[in-house]
């Protein structure tokens, strides 16, 4: 029986790894051990940073929230408790956007939640 060589798909395997670590610093795109000790890093970083990104934005939105509630002179977790007990239902995202595009809409607002205690 003929000896089957593994060259090819070892090769293949390396270079896939080279590629996905062009750019990084140092031998750390030349040299295949680094390499893909860095590539098997950066793929964890993505994922968890795929996670926090999520919250990253959920912390954006309140703050603006925040900043057009002081504006209107009310905290953001009365106006958020009295829009709850109005019983509106819109999420943050959408009310960031309204603070920032419409600020007479996101006063409207302001007013049904002071209306709602």
């Amino acid at each position: 029986m003929a000896r089957v060589k593994n060259s090819v798909a070892t090769r293949a395997r390396r270079k896939k790894i080279l590629k996905r670590a062009k750019g990084y610093f140092g031998s750390k795109h030349l040299l295949f051990k680094t390499a893909k000790e860095q590539v098997l890093r950066s793929l964890r970083y993505s994922y968890i940073d795929r996670k926090n990104l999520k919250s990253d934005y959920r912390k954006l939105w309140i703050k603006r929230i925040n900043a057009a509630c002081r504006l209107n002179d009310i905290s953001y977790s009365r106006f958020i408790n009295g829009l709850n007990k109005a019983g509106v239902k819109i999420n943050r995202k959408m009310l960031s956007e309204l603070a920032i595009n419409d600020p007479k809409a996101f006063s409207d607002l302001v007013k049904v939640s002071k209306e709602a205690k």
